[in-house]
């Protein structure tokens, strides 16, 4: 009986040290409407729950919106500047792996964050 008690904390451990890989979530943008003018992104990430490493997708019409990972001055002001850091992703889908703490998002099309297009995720 020994050996088997041993072997069950041995595989408790390994379930748990795999844990936090198969914990992180991907999270779709809009949901079925996607990244678009007809969503409210407060409204869209209001009670739910990000953590670092969790996966934002972003669906969109190509040509008509992009998707830009930008910082917080950027964010408040919706003027997209020449940073490096913020690359715009016009494919019609883009994927984001969310780090701890705030993350910023922003429509890059001229008018588009400053009609609503952006959105902040806090990732736990």
């Amino acid at each position: 009986m020994g050996k088997y008690s041993v072997g069950l904390v041995v595989l408790g451990l390994l379930a748990l040290a795999f844990s936090t890989t198969v914990l992180a979530e991907t999270h779709v943008v809009g949901d079925s409407n996607g990244w678009d003018f007809s969503v409210s992104f407060d409204s869209w990430a209001d009670g739910k729950v990000f953590a670092a490493g969790d996966t934002l997708v972003f669906n969109y019409k190509p040509g008509a919106h992009n998707v830009l990972a930008v910082d917080a001055a950027t964010y408040r002001s919706c003027k997209v500047g020449s940073s490096a850091d913020s690359v715009a992703a016009a494919t019609g889908t883009a994927s984001f792996l969310l780090k701890k703490g705030v993350n910023y998002y922003i429509c890059g099309v001229p008018g588009h964050c400053a009609a609503g297009m952006k959105l902040r995720v806090v990732a736990n």
